[in-house]
């Protein structure tokens, strides 16, 4: 397992090469929003370290993702106004894992939203996305 992948989408969003809306980042982990959100808050925690699923990834890294995702439930919870909230990690295309770097869905839910499990990924509104981003991050404390 290396460092990083060169080939990696969130690889390059954790370096600053590819932009993306950043919400919290720490020693180990970035989290940002997602581009196709299932419901408004979507985002995902992925480790600093290229892992490139749940069963390769370094215990402490798997840990503190699991850290910043309860803290990110937590403000989108008390910022958004979410109602619930799912962790969902996909290992492996027949999970329906897309990036093959290991990252942590935090899905805020609300009720009454028509979410289905899995949802099929779209393109969101950008704008939104970045609204819900900086929210998210003012109360990132």
């Amino acid at each position: 397992m290396s460092a990083t992948d060169p080939d990696c989408l969130f690889c390059k969003i954790v370096a600053g090469e590819i932009p993306a809306t950043v919400v919290a980042s720490d020693e180990r982990t970035v989290t940002f929003m997602d581009i196709n959100p299932a419901t408004r808050g979507h985002a995902l925690v992925v480790p600093r370290t290229h892992a490139r699923d749940l069963l390769e990834i370094d215990p402490d890294d798997l840990a503190a993702v699991a850290q910043a995702g309860q803290r990110l439930a937590k403000v989108a919870k008390d910022t958004l106004g979410a109602d619930g909230i799912n962790l969902i990690n996909s290992c492996g295309a027949d999970a329906w894992q897309t990036v093959f770097h290991f990252h942590l869905h935090v899905i805020p839910r609300y009720a009454g939203d028509p979410l289905k499990l899995p949802w099929v990924p779209g393109p969101g509104d950008m704008d939104k996305i970045a609204a819900t981003g900086a929210e998210l991050k003012e109360h990132y404390a």
